[in-house]
């Protein structure tokens, strides 16, 4: 069903609003879906607000029961759901379906995690005072998440707010709203309850001052870039509204002389180009010695220049378009900057010639760069690689932390006592060692400095939704 979904029912946006959802491989528009703002947000916090006493009420093991079948759901469907997720984000098949069997995991997660909340008994100082700390849910959650990855972004908060017991209003990407709708139809297919989850799609600044100005709501989730982060934070304080956000990134990789330099090369190429580069995540300052840097630039500027691009439903792609115009010229403009200032291109740098309709980049590798150039310092979200040599540990670890941003590092090398001291001295929330895929279902995930507040994932992923009290008795 392509419409919002409020209270139970599939409804279009109140001010007959329509957004046009476009194929990023085909530009060709696929659906029409409402596009609404602050009355149906008002509409969906009322129905939150209304179905939290029930829904916070019922037990873990109730809830989990819900969230299990999701999970089997997403499992289950996850070739056809794919198919959704292909069509308006441009994934290649794999990492698609990849994406649905992955997110399935949070539900699963959570459902058991949800029995995990437990309470503490602390040792009062006095002989007639017991004292003890339990959680509860922290109420209703507003949801704004990012198109690059409309499954796992939804999932890993959807699925924990909803297991600690809130109620949620989510608000995805215009861009990838499809894939939201999709997801809502198997929880409502698992029982959820009428007015726990609700999904509204419109304006985001809209929506997302209208969450801010109601006191119900009592934490937003963000997923977005640092700018508007910022704004969220500031709006905060009008009612003093919880924040986790997941913001911008620019994750360094320092990879020393002792590694296997072409099955480095080989992964790294393949770790950049995932979704085109459009991840949070995503290795983009990579940091090489001195002593292996140009066969590293020549090696993987092959093994990157080989991949496949394409339509997403082919087969044979390996990397698919950026998600619309307007990324595909951020990243033009980052390229074309950091050669006007300095940057030797050693592949890439254009758009495909065999494409005349799809928002294609062709991967690229920019070598020489320096920490003034904009490849260095700024977030590029493309298919886009930096390559900067360095000559020590120390100055490798000094051009890592050079940046603002601090989510996700990775390092590559064999010895032990570089392993140690490089993870420990980086500024950043994720490290990997001799690793792309750092994060997982059941660690935390979160980033430091301008990166962001709070986690998701893990353990700590629940607690983002859950208030602690503690009950404390006197005179006894």
């Amino acid at each position: 069903m392509q419409k919002n979904h409020i209270n139970g029912n599939w409804l279009d946006a109140i001010n007959e609003g329509i957004w046009a959802v476009v194929n990023p491989a085909t530009e060709e528009v696929i659906a029409s879906v409402p596009f609404g703002g602050t009355a149906d947000v008002q509409v969906a916090i009322d129905a939150a607000t209304m179905a939290f006493p029930a829904w916070k009420s019922t037990n873990a093991w109730q809830r989990a029961e819900v969230l299990k079948k999701v999970a089997d759901l997403m499992r289950v469907r996850s070739k056809e759901l794919a198919q959704i997720t292909i069509s308006e984000a441009g994934k290649p098949m794999p990492e698609a379906v990849g994406e649905w069997v992955v997110a399935a995991q949070f539900f699963e997660w959570y459902a058991e995690e949800a029995k995990r909340n437990y309470g503490r008994t602390i040792p009062a100082s006095r002989n007639n005072k017991r004292m003890s700390v339990i959680s509860q849910p922290i109420g209703v959650v507003g949801i704004i998440t990012a198109w690059n990855f409309p499954v796992w972004n939804l999932c890993r908060v959807w699925a924990a707010a909803l297991a600690a017991g809130c109620t949620i209003v989510a608000k995805p990407s215009e861009y990838t709203p499809l894939t939201a709708m999709a997801l809502m139809e198997l929880l409502i297919e698992a029982g959820l309850p009428a007015g726990v989850a609700n999904l509204v799609l419109g304006n985001a600044s809209e929506i997302g001052e209208a969450l801010l100005d109601r006191p119900e709501v009592r934490k937003i989730h963000f997923v977005g870039s640092t700018r508007v982060g910022k704004l969220l934070l500031e709006g905060a304080s009008r009612t003093n509204t919880k924040l986790s956000l997941e913001l911008g990134g620019n994750a360094p990789c320092l990879i020393f002389p002792d590694v296997n330099l072409e099955a480095v090369a080989q992964s790294a190429a393949i770790a950049k180009s995932r979704n085109c580069g459009q991840v949070c995540v995503s290795p983009q300052r990579f940091l090489v010695h001195q002593a292996i840097y140009a066969a590293f630039v020549e090696r993987v500027s092959f093994y990157l220049s080989q991949l496949t691009i394409g339509r997403g439903d082919d087969s044979n792609t390996q990397i698919g378009p950026l998600i619309n115009a307007r990324q595909r010229e951020q990243v033009e403009q980052v390229v074309q900057n950091s050669i006007q200032q300095g940057a030797r291109l050693s592949t890439g740098g254009h758009r495909p010639t065999q494409f005349s309709k799809g928002y294609f980049y062709a991967p690229t590798v920019l070598s020489e760069v320096s920490p003034t150039y904009d490849i260095f310092r700024k977030e590029v979200f493309g298919p886009v690689m930096g390559v900067t040599p360095f000559s020590n540990t120390d100055e490798a670890i000094a051009l890592a932390n050079d940046t603002e941003y601090g989510l996700a590092s990775y390092l590559w090398t064999n010895d032990l006592r570089t392993s140690i001291k490089v993870s420990e001295a980086l500024e950043f929330g994720i490290v990997g060692i001799n690793e792309w895929a750092a994060h997982a279902t059941e660690a935390p995930f979160g980033g430091w400095k301008q990166s962001g507040l709070g986690y998701e994932c893990g353990e700590e992923g629940l607690q983002e939704y859950l208030e602690k009290k503690l009950i404390s008795i006197g005179d006894l």
